[in-house]
């Protein structure tokens, strides 16, 4: 990911254009992660350094989605719809 994506991701899911902490914007830095390294995933199957990195940022992901659940379900709710992933359970 390169700084001019990640700058947009944290402007638009961030408090202001330093927040870099809040739940919401780690959610969603990890699904933009998630997705590039599924990409690379799909042509190198037997990468399994790469595959276990991926599963510790889907569980990561997974821990902060909890998280923000618990804390606040409104932006919770708006974030999954948002980013377009499934609710945790």
């Amino acid at each position: 990911m390169d700084k001019a994506k990640k700058a947009e991701i944290i402007a638009k899911f961030g408090k202001s254009a330093t927040d870099t902490g809040s739940p919401e914007v780690q959610i969603a830095l990890l699904t933009q992660r998630i997705t590039e390294i599924t990409d690379h995933m799909r042509s190198h199957k037997k990468d399994f350094s790469t595959r276990r990195g991926l599963m510790a940022m889907v569980n990561q992901r997974k821990r902060l989605m909890k998280y923000l659940a618990a804390e606040n379900n409104e932006k919770y709710v708006e974030l999954i719809k948002t980013l377009g992933i499934r609710a945790q359970k």
